[in-house]
């Protein structure tokens, strides 16, 4: 049986290290992208053929970053490029002689609602309303699209991933040494149409919305995952076969705004970190022409279907996973 891995959208620090582990194994890794270095490129339906036939797994991680100012360019292009690969590929394993028993296809687990009452499990709706849920959405229902009998297909809805190449982790440590590194409070600001939900015009009532403040005080979650669960835990899945659906790719440590920022500076050893209120986040996102929403939406989300099924996470902690990831990067 072929040990081939099919790797699509893998040129991130995620791809890369999920590419170290399976060729560390010995097994097979061709890639599917945009580069010429891509073993076959997005459009070349032949080349994609080639590689997915009788491939044993399938790990789909395509897609612009989110980290971004979210103009409607920038919007088509998040949604676009999730959903055009994940039917390409769909369409592909469709028409293949050996299709691969096993597809894990990236999502996010932003698809979740906002909450600081309480976390959330694949067992419940990612019905909340708005751009970044509503592209999670369409992303695993592009998933679902073809009829695969043989494939078990499983999205993956992962959170902030850390790592010493990791670019949300190289931010949040810059944060932390520049003495800036303290809690970030929502609060009131003008309302804008950018995180309105797919097809709501901008003069729809609706459509300025999902950008009111949140008054959470520092109390909104952080989950996240260390790199090396999510290589682990793609190889858990591969390995149990009851795994079919929705799996969140998080640590079972998730913590308030607040306590990442303390843990943080005691992580670097720096004593003082200045808090910013939304009135203050605002400005600097729009000169770093990104979102607010990257650091203010509450994501509290448990890993339900790993711990379930007996996955041991190599790094369980935040304390223990910024530990590490401190060591990396102080070795670089």
């Amino acid at each position: 049986m072929t040990r081939r891995v099919v790797l699509a959208g893998g040129s991130g620090f995620i791809g890369q290290a999920i590419a170290a582990r399976m060729a560390s194994e010995g097994r097979e890794v061709v890639t599917i992208g945009r580069g010429s270095s891509a073993d076959a490129r997005w459009g070349d339906r032949d080349g994609i053929r080639r590689l997915v036939d009788g491939a044993a797994l399938v790990v789909n991680l395509a897609g612009r970053s989110v980290n971004c100012r979210y103009t409607d360019r920038n919007r088509a292009e998040i949604l676009d490029s999730r959903v055009d690969t994940t039917r390409e590929l769909g369409a592909t394993i469709a028409a293949v002689a050996a299709p691969p028993p096993l597809w894990m296809n990236a999502s996010t687990a932003t698809t979740y609602s906002h909450t600081t009452d309480r976390p959330h499990t694949e067992a419940d709706p990612a019905g909340e309303k708005g751009f970044s849920e509503d592209v999670a959405r369409a992303w695993e229902a592009a998933l679902a699209e073809e009829d695969l009998p043989e494939t078990r297909r499983v999205p993956m809805r992962i959170t902030i991933a850390l790592g010493a190449e990791g670019p949300a982790s190289q931010m949040l440590f810059r944060l932390a040494r520049l003495g800036i590194g303290g809690t970030q409070f929502d609060g009131p600001w003008f309302p804008h149409a950018r995180y309105r939900g797919i097809g709501v015009a901008k003069d729809d009532p609706a459509a300025t919305a999902p950008s009111r403040g949140r008054g959470t005080d520092g109390r909104q979650r952080f989950s996240w995952i260390h790199v090396d669960d999510v290589v682990g835990a793609i190889a858990h899945v591969e390995a149990h076969e009851e795994i079919a659906g929705p799996v969140n790719l998080a640590a079972p440590d998730p913590v308030t705004n607040a306590e990442l920022m303390r843990l943080l500076r005691q992580t670097v050893g720096m004593p003082i970190g200045m808090p910013a209120w939304r009135f203050m986040l605002e400005p600097a996102m729009a000169v770093l022409q990104t979102e607010s929403e990257l650091v203010l939406k509450s994501r509290w989300v448990l890993p339900g279907v790993l711990t379930e099924t007996g996955y041991v996470f190599q790094h369980p902690t935040l304390r223990g996973a910024l530990a590490d990831v401190w060591a990396g990067m102080r070795r670089r």
